[in-house]
């Protein structure tokens, strides 16, 4: 496996055929790749935290990870996005995943489990929103890499 640099546009490509329950995402800091024999089997995105409470000169948040199935992809390419962030001064990876999930590729990767965070809607009366997918109204995981 080879890990390259790829545009968001041709992760969030990827992220919209192979991703079970996320949509493509709006921005991010970098995208990487996972090839073999020249053909892309994972990508990852890495962004700033969706979370007010974590500093974002520290921290980085991997915000989508998607897989063709091939053995070993994604565990890679969250250790690549870890190791990327460090390089570049950051302190601290995270992510998230539904509580449903076994996070073996996290563990696999270095990251250890440290909150469960309650799913809710992003809409309130003060500021109405449309809401995302249903999974985003379902417990979740937070993944953290020092």
């Amino acid at each position: 496996m080879k890990l390259i640099v790829i545009t968001l546009r041709e992760a969030n490509a990827f992220v919209k055929l192979h991703h079970r329950h996320h949509p493509p995402t709006r921005g991010c800091w970098f995208c990487q790749g996972a090839e073999v024999d020249g053909k892309l089997v994972a990508v990852a995105i890495c962004a700033r935290p969706k979370s007010k409470s974590f500093n974002w000169r520290e921290v980085a948040e991997v915000t989508r990870v998607a897989s063709d199935g091939y053995r070993n992809a994604c565990s890679f390419l969250y250790g690549a996005c870890r190791r990327i962030w460090q390089a570049r001064g950051g302190l601290k990876t995270i992510t998230y995943t539904l509580a449903s999930e076994p996070g073996s590729s996290l563990r696999a990767a270095g990251f250890e489990e440290k909150a469960r965070v309650k799913g809710r809607s992003w809409s309130c009366p003060s500021r109405p929103r449309t809401d995302g997918p249903p999974s985003q109204r379902q417990e979740k995981i937070r993944w953290e890499a020092a």
